[in-house]
């Protein structure tokens, strides 16, 4: 066989084992995006209390919402971010907000009180990333009365669940640099700077940072 045609073998096997790995990585996704409920197989962290604070966490995708349920999502998002949006270059656009918040692929993990009222929400999807099957954190939002008792990282922890459950490669998430707080809760989370997080040079500043945790796999020796 000339260095040619072997050449053009290992191609076509190299093509063959990225056609499969993608396939493969399809077929998680899928997989994840059709549960419908990954908080069954979590209940005992579906009570939070501590503090005076009592709430339920639930799961929903994006059509279980009701446009009452949309717009104290929403009014919680602005509460929170518009002045820090506002404050870098990202700037605030309420409707490219609103797109986004409620994508068909959104889905959310909802904190309440006994009374129904919204007291934190996570928007969250499962979704590819530079080839890679990961969930995206694309928001965590607590009240004023909620922070600082634990209901945050208990958040978190359950959209970690969910993501070692469906096999995702990693929960990946975005902070603005505007905002140091959020980069020491998840810094303290154990997230790390992501290999997709781009870096400033001459030509280029950005806003926001990319942070991100990886699944740990545990092999046997």
């Amino acid at each position: 066989m000339g260095k040619s045609s072997k050449k053009c073998k290992e191609n076509r096997q190299q093509r063959k084992e990225e056609i499969a790995k993608i396939a493969k990585t399809q077929g998680i996704l899928n997989a994840a995006k059709k549960q419908d409920d990954p908080m069954a197989n979590l209940q005992p962290f579906s009570k939070f209390s501590k503090d005076g604070l009592d709430v339920t966490i639930s799961f929903s995708k994006v059509d279980d919402l009701d446009e009452i349920a949309k717009e104290k999502v929403l009014d919680l998002m602005r509460t929170n971010m518009k002045e820090t949006y506002e404050s870098c270059d990202w700037g605030w656009n309420e409707k490219e907000k609103y797109d986004e918040l409620f994508d068909e692929d959104a889905r959310y993990i909802l904190a309440k009180g006994d009374d129904g009222s919204l007291v934190a929400f996570s928007h969250f999807r499962f979704d590819f990333d530079e080839g890679r099957p990961v969930l995206y954190c694309y928001e965590l939002q607590l009240s004023e009365t909620a922070r600082r008792k634990g209901l945050g990282r208990r958040m978190m922890q359950i959209l970690e669940m969910f993501a070692w459950q469906a096999n995702m490669e990693r929960v990946v998430l975005t902070i603005l640099k505007n905002n140091p707080g959020a980069k020491s809760f998840f810094l303290s989370m154990k997230y790390e700077l992501d290999e997709t997080n781009p870096e400033d040079d001459d030509e280029e500043t950005f806003c926001y940072e990319i942070l991100s945790k990886q699944r740990k796999i545990k092999t046997v020796e």
